[in-house]
């Protein structure tokens, strides 16, 4: 079976192509944000969500760019919104890691 490397060019080219999906935009954006560019991520993570609203993957994923670009209080939104998604959609997992995240804020720092 031939891989094939997933760079953010390939999957820029797909968008435009018209090939776009919730899926390649999340792809993209943890791309973007190994590539330091939490910004560009958020953007694409956004769009991923208007496409589809119920993709926890893509919440819990804002959550932690926005907290890569230092937007704590965006963070903590899009991870209450994804654990209220996550609970409509019986996605316990997703839940549980974003309900963690929520307390690794709430907690003083030492």
């Amino acid at each position: 079976m031939t891989e094939y490397p997933l760079d953010i060019s390939s999957l820029e080219k797909m968008i435009d192509s018209g090939r776009d999906s919730a899926m390649l935009r999340l792809s993209l954006a943890r791309l973007l944000a190994q590539h330091g560019r939490p910004d560009d991520a958020v953007m694409h993570l956004e769009a991923a969500l208007d496409m589809k609203p119920e993709y926890t993957a893509a919440w819990k994923e804002l959550g932690r760019q926005h907290m890569a670009a230092g937007r704590i209080e965006d963070a903590r939104q899009a991870w209450e919104r994804g654990i209220v998604i996550a609970n409509q959609n019986g996605d316990k997992q997703a839940g549980k890691e974003m309900t963690v995240f929520l307390r690794r804020l709430d907690k003083p720092s030492a």
